[in-house]
This record gives structure tokens, sequence and C-alpha cells, in this order.
């Protein structure tokens, strides 16, 4: 249980880390206070939690036929969906939140390799090669 609230806390504080950074580098993007902030950082982590896989799973005719780089729309459309609901966290426009997310889940990426280590992979790689019977 403490390991999941930490990691909870880890993933949240990695997207605040990834926002405050993006802010600095986009001028279209502007927190009006830290709460603006970590408010952002978590309504984002549940939009991409609970409603990209539900837009994702609608709209899988255009990302095939796109070859996928339509989920880099959904990622900003996401991340301007948040801005219109947290009052402190401004995004531009469209194209400041297109690039904004592939900076914000590409540098939320590095950083999440330092935090969570190798051995931490969530993927179980079987260990034995025969044939059960």
């Amino acid at each position: 249980m403490v390991n999941n609230i930490m990691e909870f806390l880890a993933h949240w504080g990695i997207t605040a880390l990834s926002l405050w950074v993006a802010g600095l580098i986009f001028h279209g993007i502007s927190f009006s206070n830290k709460q603006s902030l970590f408010v952002s950082a978590l309504l984002l982590g549940f939009a991409n939690a609970v409603i990209r896989p539900v837009v994702i799973l609608l709209t899988i005719p255009l990302t095939l036929i796109t070859f996928g780089f339509f989920l880099l729309v959904i990622n900003a459309l996401m991340m301007l969906l948040v801005s219109s609901v947290v009052p402190g966290f401004k995004v531009s426009g469209f194209w400041t939140a297109f690039f904004a997310s592939i900076f914000i889940a590409v540098l939320s990426f590095f950083v999440g390799l330092f935090i969570f280590q190798a051995g931490d992979n969530p993927i179980v790689l079987p260990t034995h090669k025969g044939v059960y019977i």
C-alpha cells in the first residue's frame, strides 16, 4: 500500500516537474502559482489515465490512417482540456500544446528512467522454456 502511494506521488512529481520545465521553455504555457501547477499535473495524469484511452478507442480508424500520429493530437487535446479546467494554467493554443505535450512525454520518460530502476520493470518475462502438460 505504501509503495503504491509512493509510486503515485513520484509520478505526480515527475509530471509536475515536466510541466514546470515546459512552462519555462514554451512561452505559451504559464502557471499563476504552485497550486495551479500541482493541480494541473494531477488532472493531466487523471485525463491521461481515464479520458485518453476512451478517446483513443473512439479514434482508432483515424489513428490507423495516420500511422499513429493522431495520438500526438490526442495528447495535445488532453493538455488543452486540463488548461480549460484549471483556473491558473494557461496554454496559448493548439500548436503550443502539441509541441509541449511531446516535450513533456519525452522528459517524463527520461526522468522516470532515473527514478524507477530497471529492476522495477512491470513486464514479467517467463523463465521456463518448456511445454506444460
